[in-house]
């Protein structure tokens, strides 16, 4: 088992890549072709109580982010949120050369006492785990760059009354453009997300085909995310860019279908058809049926009388 260190500050981190003291306490730009992390890394893990934004390429690691695996290629950025477990590996498949990029690490103090301090983890890409890194064009990482190079500025000049108003700033914009650029993801991926769709109408077609559903339970957001290799959040905002719908309505839409089949091809009671469904009352069958399709299940098999 790797040693788990917390790292409370951006100083830690400063430490523990071999770099000089950070300028500010709170907010650092690191250039990643500075960083010389111990040889002994491969064996370290630990949790940081700070936000960190990555825009680096030919990094010889692979990044361990909770469960999740990144593999770092040309042109991805990532966005981690604090209190998240994190190590290394050595990755052979990286091509020799120098490791190029940045990292923003902001401690959640710096943000105190501004909108944005709430508003962080409303981006839900602070969520997203290895398959919902952001890829960005060259135009896209250009203007990425711009904003963090101008954040760094403005924390090296003589700090002011407006230095922290205007770094917040632009952190929020370089946030908002991370925001549209994930959306044009999701809208110019739409083979990958065509797969998904067909792998997630597979996984609840078998999951409601199983004989077991009375003992399993109904399947929840979190369990066919994770079948998927998705996190939540990724995974619903994919399917709502693509269908206008979330994961939990596609989840019940599949279960209206299968009760609707059941209600109109069978004499099972409504209680045995809520059952076998893998509702825990059949009174929460009706109540979600109803809220589907405006009538309750027992009004709906009558139209087939």
């Amino acid at each position: 088992m790797k040693d788990l260190k917390h790292f409370k500050s951006v100083s830690d981190y400063h430490k523990l890549a071999n770099l000089s003291s950070p300028e500010h306490p709170l907010i650092s730009l690191v250039n990643y072709s500075d960083v010389q992390y111990p040889e002994d890394i491969d064996s370290i893990r630990w949790r940081q109580d700070y936000y960190t934004i990555g825009l680096k390429r030919n990094i010889p690691y692979k990044f361990f982010y909770g469960q999740q695996e990144y593999d770092f290629n040309e042109g991805l950025m990532t966005f981690l949120a604090p209190n998240q477990v994190m190590s290394l590996a050595s990755n052979p498949n990286v091509k020799a050369g120098k490791p190029e990029g940045f990292l923003l690490l902001i401690h959640p103090d710096f943000l105190w006492n501004t909108a944005l301090a709430t508003q962080m983890l409303s981006y839900d890409f602070f969520g997203y785990t290895v398959n919902e890194a952001l890829f960005l064009s060259e135009k896209e990482e250009g203007m990425m760059l711009d904003l963090l190079r101008n954040i760094q500025r403005e924390y090296q000049s003589n700090i002011d009354k407006f230095s922290q108003k205007i770094i917040i700033s632009q952190i929020e914009l370089l946030l908002n453009y991370a925001e549209r650029f994930y959306e044009r993801q999701f809208i110019t991926r739409k083979i990958t997300n065509h797969h998904i769709l067909t792998q997630l109408e597979t996984l609840l077609e078998d999951y409601f085909n199983e004989p077991t559903l009375i003992d399993k339970g109904l399947p929840t957001v979190a369990w066919v995310s994770e079948q998927l290799h998705l996190s939540p959040n990724y995974l619903s905002s994919m399917l709502k860019s693509a269908t206008g719908q979330s994961t939990q309505q596609h989840i019940h839409n599949k279960l209206i279908k299968k009760a609707k089949a059941q209600l109109s091809g069978t004499t099972d009671s409504i209680s045995e058809i809520a059952y076998s469904l893998g509702f825990e009352r059949p009174s929460s069958f009706t109540k979600l049926f109803k809220s589907k399709t405006e009538m309750s299940p027992l009004e709906f098999r009558k139209t087939f009388n």
